[in-house]
């Protein structure tokens, strides 16, 4: 299972999540978020791939981002359409496209994406465009049906093993790829407890 941790802000606690190893960071250029990014990133092991996280950017702003940070990934968090997801996959960029999920969520709407994102990711709806929290409910993703990987966000805590254990040996999980860990493993916005992450990975790997 690989492990995405976003929301990263500050370089010194940067580089302690960093040592942990996880196979993506995620950083969030959105300057309405409290985890909004204004550092430089310090330098990561090639082994990290880096995410510049955008909600309803130009695709100028996008490119300028993933310019100055080497970005790897670009992780569209917001409104943006098929055409805009095709657009940033042009500029020879790795796309993941979220959708914020709930009891509503119509997943025939992914179909339209589906040539244009290398990931999904599916996140709990909320009253903000991410780090809510909360997890959704993840029997929805049974409903669930392109043979595409998804990242699983939404919530998930330290005391999330059990759930994750059960939901991986479903059908549901059969195309997620990682989960992304972000609020529920901070001391305040954008810092990350190392100690409480380090102990979360280490079950994880021997787990699941």
């Amino acid at each position: 299972m690989k492990i995405k941790i976003c929301g990263m802000k500050y370089p010194k606690n940067i580089q302690e999540i960093a040592a942990l190893h996880p196979d993506y960071l995620g950083f969030i250029f959105y300057d309405k978020s409290p985890r909004f990014m204004q550092n430089e990133i310090p330098a990561l092991e090639r082994s990290i791939a880096k995410v510049g996280v955008f909600v309803n950017a130009t695709l100028l702003e996008i490119e300028a981002k993933a310019r100055q940070h080497s970005l790897e990934f670009i992780q569209l968090h917001g409104d943006e359409s098929p055409d805009f997801c095709r657009s940033v996959q042009q500029l020879k960029l790795k796309v993941i496209k979220s959708f914020n999920i709930d009891n509503q969520f119509n997943f025939k709407i992914l179909e339209e994406y589906k040539n244009y994102f290398d990931y999904f990711l599916f996140d709990t709806k909320g009253q903000q465009y991410g780090g809510n929290g909360t997890a959704f409910d993840w029997k929805l993703l049974e409903q669930y049906h392109l043979p595409k990987p998804y990242f699983l966000s939404g919530g998930i805590g330290p005391e999330s093993i059990s759930d994750l254990e059960a939901f991986l040996s479903t059908a549901a999980a059969q195309y997620c790829h990682a989960i992304d860990l972000n609020s529920r493993f901070e001391t305040q916005p954008g810092q990350k407890n190392p100690e409480t992450l380090k102990t979360f990975l280490k079950i994880i790997k021997e787990q699941l």
